[in-house]
């Protein structure tokens, strides 16, 4: 065992703690019972839903760094086994993929995984999980899962005795390889020594940290370092030209998959040696060797490699990960894809399709220079045999590294050549459904090898969740579109005498939806005019907005008031019960006698700018807010409209931004009125929202409703 935490142990029956580990003692036998060579025990936080990493066994703690501490609402699978109180397993590679693309994007090898929970009837106490080799079979045996789930409760029932003796499960020191027994301190490691040392190709031996243990004269010759300079190092810090993050990842490839891996590293100036990692549950045994066919490897070191390589694939992918979080709707989507994920893989084109209604449905495509090669996508049945629909209904991804391939697979089916050689065929599952399926085209031929097969499938399962995410987006934008279209007017008709413009803007963040309105009621002979602010920018503030215009329409049509419209409405959204206030300002139009009368219920003063270009800030009588006092009185000022005079209504998000007074902001809308001359009324209203720093930055909702007073026809 390595230094590290204290470690909780097991309740000796006097109340002294035994000498004995209860979670890595636990983990140990686990990972024994059923063949397991490495796995971690997570403890549920007491004060938090957070289960936190407290021992690991069979790895370097630094493979699972990023889930150490993890929410009970994340997408993995320890979390998931917490929530749903079952046992979780993932049977390889592809299954990770689309299920958890975010653990297949950091580590994308071949192993399976189960997890399971730790818990009694009463109490969660936390999570196991193990992990295997990429040659387990891709079903979890029955035997392995009683093993499993039996461990899982032993071990709760053990939590919860030691809970009850106030002696509670604590960080332990994670578990490392022991030493080999039958050699170490006997003659027989001399001996080993010598036979290795007599062997003509370099033998390293490397722990589970990757640090060298042990490495022969063959070895440090090819290294280019002296025996002592190695011990005790890794090698891609210790040998400079090895310290590249390909390297280590394939030390991390051999210890997770439990696969022998390999690669070719140039010496400098010019000497390619050849390394072959044989893994276990201690660690590794590395081969070094000059590497053969050494001229067909040979090449300038400057030059780029002709594929970005998958670690450094990997990084651009964790980058288009925090993207791909910020993507609003589809189209954000495609352009992210297209600008983060194709220039990784080396993709010149891609389509994005959608599974709807039985069909797949473009959603957006780049790179095709002729709208109708993407054409042939839109409209597929599901049920027609392509590469696509093959790809979403079986959930695997499809490769192929040639026209040759596709067309053995899928005769005559692309008559329309698009002028590419090689595509991947990426389905999108998110949420255990179907989404839609992500095509990258290639321009040349390609040989689509095993790791990057993986990072594509990773990447598969982000964008779904992303287009996923960006789907619902754009629907409850449509929705609210739609139902703001049906609160507001469609069109506004003013009496003889005058002329009106209005414009709404929704807040940009939220729904897009809001509780500003305006209206005009065209009654006879006189006209009324309002426009109000309820609270938020939600469908609880449209909806009430929408039922606040209704009313102060019907009060309108039946002849009340100015002062007598406001007391109805106020006393309406008292009656509603919605605990949401609004302020509003009515006016009554009288274009005949040049006149207006206005009531006000804390809403903003409007402005008038007369036909000299003079303009003021009217200074209205007013009451409270609407709905908060349904006794309140709200006074009425009498206005005169002088032919080619302005009204200026507006709701606060027109002049309120947190770095501007509002005064000034007031001052600064009267001198752009005043020097905007005599323009169209529509002019006007554009030129009003678009000097507005509040408009642009757009907080809050915003709507203006301009009446001119017209001359005598």
């Amino acid at each position: 065992m390595s230094d590290g935490p204290a470690p909780a142990r097991v309740p000796a029956p006097d109340g002294a703690p035994a000498e004995q580990p209860i979670l890595s003692l636990a983990l140990v036998a686990m990972m024994e019972e059923v063949r397991a060579h490495s796995g971690a025990v997570y403890l549920l936080s007491r004060d938090e839903p957070v289960l936190e990493m407290a021992v690991t066994a069979g790895m370097p703690r630094a493979f699972a760094a990023p889930w150490e501490r993890v929410g009970l609402s994340a997408p993995i699978p320890v979390a998931d086994a917490v929530r749903d109180r079952r046992l979780v397993w993932v049977g390889g590679e592809e299954q990770m993929a689309r299920r958890y693309p975010r653990i297949s994007v950091v580590l994308p090898y071949p192993f399976a995984l189960a997890a399971a929970p730790v818990a009694t009837e009463k109490e969660v106490y936390g999570a196991v999980f193990v992990t295997w080799p990429g040659a387990h079979p891709p079903q979890l045996s029955e035997q392995e899962r009683e093993h499993l789930t039996g461990a899982c409760d032993r071990l709760a029932l053990r939590l919860e005795r030691a809970a009850e003796e106030k002696w509670p499960a604590a960080p332990e020191a994670d578990v490392v390889a022991a030493p080999v027994a039958g050699v170490a301190d006997t003659l027989g490691s001399v001996e080993a020594a010598r036979m290795v040392s007599r062997l003509p190709y370099g033998l390293v031996s490397l722990d589970l940290h990757g640090r060298i243990g042990f490495v022969n004269a063959a070895a440090a010759e090819l290294l280019g370092a002296p025996v002592t300079e190695l011990l005790g190092t890794v090698p891609w810090a210790s040998v400079p030209w090895l310290n590249d993050p390909v390297y280590e990842d394939r030390y991390r490839a051999a210890l997770i998959s439990q696969e022998v891996t390999s690669f070719v590293a140039l010496r400098p100036p010019g000497d390619w040696l050849s390394f072959r990692l044989y893994p276990s549950t201690t660690g590794l045994s590395v081969r070094i060797s000059r590497a053969r066919a050494a001229a067909d490897l040979a090449r300038p070191a400057a030059e780029p490699e002709p594929h970005p390589s998958r670690l450094v694939t990997i990084s651009q992918i964790l980058s288009l990960a925090g993207a791909l979080t910020e993507a609003v709707g589809v189209q954000d989507v495609v352009q992210l894809v297209w600008d983060e994920v194709a220039p990784a893989v080396g993709s010149r084109a891609l389509v994005l399709l959608r599974s709807q209604g039985g069909r797949l449905h473009v959603l957006g495509h780049r790179g095709y220079p002729h709208a109708h090669v993407v054409e042939r996508f839109d409209g597929l049945p599901l049920s027609e045999r392509t590469p696509g629909t093959h790809a979403l209904n079986s959930g695997v991804p499809a490769f192929f590294g040639s026209r040759a391939d596709l067309e053995r697979l899928y005769p005559n089916r692309y008559e329309t050549p698009d002028g590419f050689a090689a595509w991947a065929y990426l389905p999108l599952i998110a949420s255990g459904r179907p989404v839609g399926t992500c095509v990258l085209a290639y321009p040349e031929p390609r040989a689509f090898s095993a790791d990057e097969r993986a990072v594509l499938t990773s990447l598969g399962g982000l964008i779904a969740q992303a287009l996923e995410r960006a789907l619902l987006y754009d629907a409850k934008h449509r929705l609210a579109h739609g139902l703001q279209q049906a609160l507001l007017p469609r069109s506004l008709v003013p009496p003889p005498g005058l002329e009106a413009a209005a414009r709404y803007l929704p807040a940009t963040h939220g729904m897009e939806i809001g509780g500003d309105f305006y209206d005009l009621v065209p009654t006879v002979p006189l006209a009324a005019a309002v426009i109000g602010d309820v609270q938020g920018h939600n469908v609880t503030a449209a909806g009430l907005m929408g039922q606040i215009r209704t009313g102060v329409r019907a009060y309108s049509t039946v002849g009340q008031a100015p002062h007598e419209v406001m007391r109805s409405t106020n006393r309406l959204l008292i009656d509603l019960g919605a605990d949401l206030f609004a302020s509003c300002l009515y006016l009554r139009l009288d274009p005949g006698r040049r006149k207006a009368v206005m009531a006000r219920a804390g809403h903003p003063p409007p402005l008038l700018r007369r036909p000299d270009g003079r303009v003021r800030v009217l200074d209205l009588a007013g009451g409270p807010l609407l709905g908060i006092d349904s006794s309140a009185v709200y006074p009425t000022t009498e206005v005169s409209l002088v032919p080619g005079s302005v009204l200026v209504l507006y709701t606060d998000g027109l002049v309120e931004t947190p770095d501007i007074d509002i005064e000034d902001a007031l001052v600064d809308l009267g001198a752009l009125l005043s020097e905007i001359g005599d323009r169209p009324l529509e002019d006007l209203a554009d030129e009003v929202l678009r000097h507005s720093a509040a408009a642009r930055e757009r907080l809050d909702d915003v709507a203006v409703l301009l009446l001119r007073a017209l001359p005598d026809t």
